[in-house]
């Protein structure tokens, strides 16, 4: 029996793992949950917490809950929380381990090997940061495949007549779209374009901008300067977000928001849908100006485009159906879940490896072209960074492409190499993502011959290699972009700082001790619920006896919906409770 590989989507909003069972691909739920919320942070105890119970802290304690990490990966940078430094690898390692945690118990048994999607666009040095996080986990990545074509999977491909499908794919922080032909099993992308920073995290940021502009015109408050109110805000505009994908207007009322001059500010505001659109318009622009990209990639137009399947809660909103089926002619698909296609499809590309019989094929490919730097004619002149693309934009992974250069003086004893990402004619403008040193070359004239090759593997990871032709003198390098690789110690440094974090939480996993069971079943909610009451009655002693009272009525009767497990209105009464605290802290 094989060993299980899981497919996960890590997104920037939400994520999920999902197994392919006799055939069948399940998203694994948590609980009564299939999405787990892409948020990590501290509790009170100091222990980790992963997905709702760390989305309902962010509004209480913003300073110890991170989100949208996806959007900070590749980059060399340290996020705080709870006056701890993290690298964005071992952020998302934590949501990895609480994944790789609820497919062990749903499976029980390890689980060792994963493959992870990511988005299309991704760079080089995301995509090693994504690997890094994985090894964190304690989870060996298999394969990294592209999200439109993990969606693009979950549709039936085992049909005869070709077709054109464009994936259009917009979740929290990233968007892609991809051009795919599916025929006779076969699922290949021709094209695919992006943007690795836009999403509906922006969306939120347009609705909040709005909210802050509205109270400093009203209270003369910069809500900006309050971090719990802006934690607020940014649930109120998510929530708002959602309405406007069902309704013309949502009312936003956000009560003790904040304190201004010894009063407190009540936030009351409607929004419309137009007036939402309108905030948006220039992100849908930008993503369809993305997809003609890709289409022009692929070699195709618009009117050759079969279907259209959208990927990502943010594809929810109303206005991106609108503009596709304007564009194209018909309605996007719709059938499978935006949220789930993605993970649905590296389980499927899981299974594939795995050995499982699977009635696709994949093939994917760059997004990027990858190059290097020589003297050429640039606008008509001699130029000594002018762009030699060797492995194409939209080329078919696995990728193994060389190409020549000479030497440009008399006994050059060295080359100097260079590697671009990028699709500008000047090398200066394209992302260097390496460069290393060939030297000891033979004392011959001008025109010594130097061949470059680089392979691009199936996950997106670039080994490079530079060799003298009538030598066989060789130096190679794999490029792991230097803002994302991490050194042998910082790596069993960070595995070790989320294993201490998580504690007990791996201990005696695939046993099933119904202690165990229970402790880790309970729900986010009631979780949520119980840490409000504990923040609440810490106050007690340096409250009014009138505040203490109305405090005192709200916990009993929020025990009483916990006991009851009566969710809809225990989050009423949290929230209610939550305002009173907020007011007293301000």
């Amino acid at each position: 029996m094989n060993e299980v590989i899981i497919g996960i989507d890590l997104g920037t909003t939400n994520s999920e793992v999902a197994v392919v069972e006799q055939g069948n691909v399940t998203v694994i739920s948590d609980g009564d949950k299939n999405i787990l919320p892409s948020f990590v942070g501290i509790d009170d105890n100091g222990e980790v917490i992963v997905g709702e119970t760390a989305r309902n802290q962010y509004l209480v304690y913003p300073e110890r809950t991170i989100k949208s990490i996806k959007r900070l990966m590749g980059q060399d940078t340290q996020i705080n929380m709870a006056g701890q430094d993290y690298s964005p690898q071992e952020i998302s390692a934590i949501i990895l381990k609480r994944l790789k945690t609820i497919a062990e118990k749903y499976l029980g048994q390890p689980v060792t090997k994963a493959v992870i999607t990511v988005p299309a666009y991704f760079s080089d040095a995301q995509r090693q940061a994504t690997r890094e996080a994985g090894e964190i986990a304690g989870l060996e990545v298999v394969r990294m495949i592209n999200e439109p074509t993990a969606a693009a999977l979950t549709y039936d491909s085992n049909q005869s007549e070709k077709k054109h499908i464009l994936v259009y794919d917009l979740g929290g922080g990233t968007f892609d779209v991809s051009v795919v032909n599916i025929e006779s099993g076969v699922v290949e992308v021709l094209a695919s374009h992006g943007d690795n920073h836009l999403g509906g995290d922006d969306f939120d940021q347009q609705i909040i901008e709005y909210l802050v502009k509205h109270l400093q015109e009203s209270f003369g408050v910069d809500a900006r300067q309050h971090s719990k109110a802006m934690a607020r805000l940014n649930r109120a505009a998510e929530n708002a977000k959602f309405l406007l994908s069902d309704q013309p207007y949502a009312q936003i009322d956000e009560e003790y928001l904040l304190e201004h001059e010894g009063s407190p500010i009540h936030l009351s505001i409607e929004l419309s849908r137009m007036v939402y659109e309108e905030m948006i318009e220039d992100y849908i622009n930008a993503t369809m100006d993305a997809t003609h990209i890709a289409l022009k990639g692929a070699h195709i137009i618009a009117s050759d485009i079969d279907e259209i399947i959208l990927v990502g809660g943010s594809t929810r909103t109303p206005y991106i159906r609108e503009r596709l089926t304007n564009e194209f002619g018909f309605e996007p698909h719709g059938e499978i879940n935006a949220d789930l296609c993605v993970a649905m499809g590296a389980a499927i590309q899981a299974a594939m490896i795995n050995g499982q019989q699977v009635d696709t094929v994949l093939v994917d490919v760059t997004p990027y072209t990858y190059g290097t730097s020589a003297i050429s004619i640039l606008n008509g002149e001699s130029y000594p960074f002018t762009f030699v693309p060797i492995i194409h934009k939209n080329s078919v992974l696995p990728s193994r492409k060389s190409d020549a250069f000479a030497t440009s003086y008399d006994a050059q004893e060295t080359v100097e190499v260079t590697i671009y990402q990028g699709e500008d004619p000047d090398a200066l403008n394209n992302v260097k993502i390496g460069e290393f040193t060939i030297e000891g070359l033979r004392d011959v004239e001008a025109g010594n011959i130097i061949t470059l090759t680089l392979a691009l593997d199936l996950n997106g990871m670039l080994q490079v290699s530079a060799q003298e032709k009538a030598t066989g003198l060789e130096k190679s390098i794999t490029i792991n972009n230097a803002l994302s690789s991490f050194e042998n110690t910082s790596m069993e440094a960070a595995k070790q700082r989320v294993t201490s974090l998580f504690g007990k939480l791996d201990s005696s996993l695939y046993e099933p001790d119904e202690s165990q069971v229970s402790e880790h079943t309970v729900l986010p909610e009631i979780e949520t619920a119980r840490a409000v009451i504990n923040k609440a009655e810490s106050l007690f002693d340096t409250i009014s006896n009138e505040d203490k009272e109305d405090m005192v009525d709200l916990i009993e009767v929020i025990s009483d919906c916990i006991s009851s497990e009566d969710i809809v209105k225990l989050d009423e009464y949290v929230e209610k409770l939550n305002d009173i605290i907020y007011y007293l802290e301000s």
